[in-house]
């Protein structure tokens, strides 16, 4: 793993040291030595920003952060077409209905798996990456990542005890585990190491590769069905073969990539803000030892003059430190100003993803109803599933993909709050249109369906999918970003739980598929609410880092 040097970081000569005292003399500033300190540190990331430029190192970071997306999205939005094809494998000669469908209560829980797996490494990663240093983190979450996936591959039923799919689960929870380490860790390192004029468009362009990501699973799915396509329509249970290539395969972009995110080092920024914090901690034991040792002194002088006059001694002076202490998280998110920022980020991000999971997470019932599924009992197996697959691309590059790049390419224009409140309230919209003529639209044109579906897609992307990833890795301090960051991500992450456990359960009720009209209802009253939390959120564009969170509010 990556380890980085702090040190070398914290090195400031005396000269530029007496040139910072001369600037505050020079000033009239009455400031004291931690005030000097947070002045230097702030001019020297202010160099730092205007000195950053795209180079082999930056492009290499982004590759890396880029293909993280790309696999993570691979990884979770594969299981659309693994889910169908382990019903051919497993309920091939289930009687009725049941016939090559998983039950609802499996099909959900191999589903919800990386969401689970996901809050808690986003969590505890994005805490880890505060503490242990953002890199490490970053390498030890691709490491799980790869070792689950191959497991994943070979999961099988036991002969006395879980059967395929609960091993299936257990392994993609702690698959979701080490996806959920890119979320908060890549967002930070990408904004740590870019400058204030393109730090959103990176930030974006990385994240946006996961629309890459949701293209590759169904092309990888077309082209290993196609390569056992023989083999299936003589004996279904050859797609035993094709799941587990196609989960496997999900490991290959970590694997290309791994010793480029073993040698990352952490920006200059987190190690300049590690060597300040080192050096606090060292100035206030330092005093403390002083303050003591003064103690101990005044109050020995006055036991000696006691014994010599036979005179009550006179109250020794207590000695106070006067040094200022650096927030804890607890002390700066206990302010409402700091509090509400966070919650701005959580809620629009639980609010977003309780409408994208639960749309994405079960494509195919959009696919069936436009009418592109086929005919899941008679169809031969390798039609169904690459008519489906057919379905899932043809969905995310007319909505999704473009989506993802418009917003890549707006996002320092436009702005960041701008962009969400915009596809919040069209999403709000899009929602109630579909939600209330729902059967009506479906009815009449299957094509305006499919333009509002996508219409739906774009937004999402076009919009908050982009910005609440956006968003946190730069309006917290960087003591506590990528903590803030991962709080932010694994509410998103619940509200995928909420959708995928909760919502979806309901979209059967009056029969198949008929609910779904009042789940968009509900997913619209969830983009409202997303809409009014973001006015608690500052806009980040065109500002440094230490600016958005104004750095003197760090300490007390």
């Amino acid at each position: 793993m990556s380890f980085h040097n702090s040190s070398s970081a914290a090195d400031i000569s005396e000269i530029e040291k007496a040139r910072f005292v001369d600037d505050a003399a020079a000033s009239g500033l009455n400031m004291d030595k931690r005030d000097l300190e947070l002045l230097q540190r702030q001019r020297e990331l202010e160099d730092l920003d205007n000195t950053t430029k795209t180079n082999w190192e930056m492009i290499k970071k982004l590759t890396v952060c880029g293909v993280a997306f790309l696999n993570d999205a691979y990884d979770m939005f594969a299981i659309n077409i693994v889910a169908m094809m382990l019903g051919f494998v497993y309920y091939h000669d289930a009687p009725g209905s049941e016939q090559n469908t998983v039950p609802k209560k499996w099909d959900t829980l191999i589903k919800i798996a990386v969401q689970i797996g996901c809050l808690l490494g986003q969590l505890i990663m994005g805490r880890l990456g505060d503490k242990v240093g953002r890199t490490t983190v970053y390498s030890a979450g691709l490491m799980i990542a790869i070792v689950t996936t191959i497991a994943s591959a070979f999961s099988s039923s036991m002969v006395k005890g879980f059967n395929v799919f609960v091993v299936l689960f257990i392994w993609r929870v702690l698959l979701g585990f080490g996806i959920g380490s890119d979320y908060p860790l890549t967002a930070t390192i990408v904004s740590e190491y870019a400058s204030v004029h393109n730090r959103g468009k990176l930030i974006a362009a990385v994240f946006s590769c996961q629309g890459f990501g949701n293209v590759m699973a169904p092309i990888v799915g077309i082209i290993v069905t196609a390569c056992f396509k023989s083999s299936i329509d003589t004996d279904v249970l050859y797609l035993d073969y094709v799941w587990r290539i196609i989960i496997g395969i999900g490991c290959v972009p970590g694997v290309a990539t791994l010793y480029w995110r073993l040698t990352m080092e952490d920006s200059k920024r987190f190690q300049l803000e590690t060597a300040k914090a080192a050096a606090a901690t060292a100035d206030e034991e330092m005093l403390r030892e002083k303050l003591l040792a003064k103690q101990q002194y005044a109050e020995g002088r006055g036991i000696e003059a006691n014994s010599v006059a036979h005179t009550p001694a006179e109250p020794t002076e207590t000695f106070t430190p006067t040094i200022r202490r650096a927030k804890t998280f607890t002390q700066y998110f206990s302010e409402w100003r700091h509090l509400k920022v966070l919650l701005g980020t959580s809620i629009a991000w639980f609010a977003l993803d309780v409408a994208f999971y639960g749309i994405n997470l079960n494509s195919s019932i959009v696919i069936d109803a436009i009418g592109f599924a086929g005919d899941i009992k008679n169809d031969k197996p390798s039609k169904f599933i690459i008519r489906n697959c057919l379905g899932n691309i043809i969905i995310n590059l007319l909505g999704s993909v473009p989506g993802y790049w418009i917003a890549v390419f707006t996002i320092e224009r436009l702005g960041r709050i701008k962009i969400q409140l915009m596809g919040f309230a069209a999403l709000t919209v899009l929602y109630i249109v579909l939600g209330f003529a729902y059967h009506q639209i479906l009815d009449k044109s299957v094509a305006g369906f499919i333009v509002l579906f996508t219409c739906a897609q774009l937004f999402q992307n076009f919009g908050p999918n982009v910005t609440t990833f956006v968003i946190p890795g730069e309006v917290f301090p960087t003591r506590f970003r990528s903590t803030a960051h991962g709080i932010s991500a694994a509410m998103g992450k619940l509200g995928a739980i909420v959708a995928q456990g909760g919502f979806m359960q309901l979209k059967d009720i009056g029969g198949k598929n008929a609910f779904i009209d009042r789940l968009l209802q509900i997913f619209a009253l969830f983009m409202l609410i997303g809409f009014f939390v973001t006015f608690w959120i500052p806009e980040s564009k065109g500002k440094t880092l230490e600016e958005i969170c104004d750095e003197s509010e760090e300490y007390y």
